[in-house]
């Protein structure tokens, strides 16, 4: 039996929903394994719309357990919807960079494109 593809998902928690979309067609039209990524209910204690690590304390371990995701990853996809890449993404793209992970990029991704057009169709609809 092949191998499975391990993609990690790199980018900003301001775009979660963004990320669990890509991470889901990631695994749907790839038959890839997406991880990266942790979606919380709004009735986590005090869980902020982003940020939760920073909030938390916990944000240099959750940096560190990232980078272990990345060793184990075949390759990296980094959400940088529209364009942003913070520290820590560009950080975590470094260490990928720096140890031989593909890096794919949202912006010039099919995913991204198919992403795009979903939340373009959407806002349409809404507004």
């Amino acid at each position: 039996m092949p191998k499975t593809k391990i993609v990690t998902l790199c980018g900003s928690s301001k775009y979660t929903d963004i990320m669990a979309v890509c991470a889901w067609l990631i695994e749907k039209n790839e038959n890839a394994i997406a991880m990266g990524l942790h979606l919380l209910p709004i009735w986590y204690p005090d869980c902020p719309p982003d940020h939760l690590a920073e909030h938390e304390g916990v944000a240099d371990q959750m940096d560190a357990l990232h980078m272990r995701k990345i060793d184990i990853s075949d390759e990296v996809f980094v959400v940088n919807f529209k364009g942003y890449i913070g520290d820590s993404t560009r950080n975590e793209i470094a260490y990928a960079v720096s140890i031989g992970k593909p890096v794919r990029y949202f912006t010039d991704d099919p995913i991204g494109i198919e992403v795009q057009e979903m939340l373009t169709a959407w806002l349409e609809k809404t507004q």
